[in-house]
């Protein structure tokens, strides 16, 4: 995913930033609790498409991100 792109992309329900995850091909918003599907390398950013993450998903999710920042 382009670093570029992904800095312009921003979750259609909340606004948020959104993280890549790599190995699911998609992005996702532990804000919204949705995750975007990434379809032929193009991000498919429609609320309608996404998947809703579990809420053990979202707070995985999180912990990850503040580990990885510190």
């Amino acid at each position: 995913m382009d670093k570029q792109l992904l800095g312009m992309l921003v979750c259609p329900q909340c606004k948020g930033s959104l993280k890549y995850d790599k190995e699911a091909g998609e992005l996702y918003s532990t804000f919204s609790g949705l995750a975007y599907p990434i379809r032929d390398g193009v991000p498919v950013m429609l609320v309608e498409e996404a998947r809703r993450m579990s809420e053990e998903e979202k707070l995985e999710k999180a912990k990850a991100e503040k580990q990885s920042q510190s």
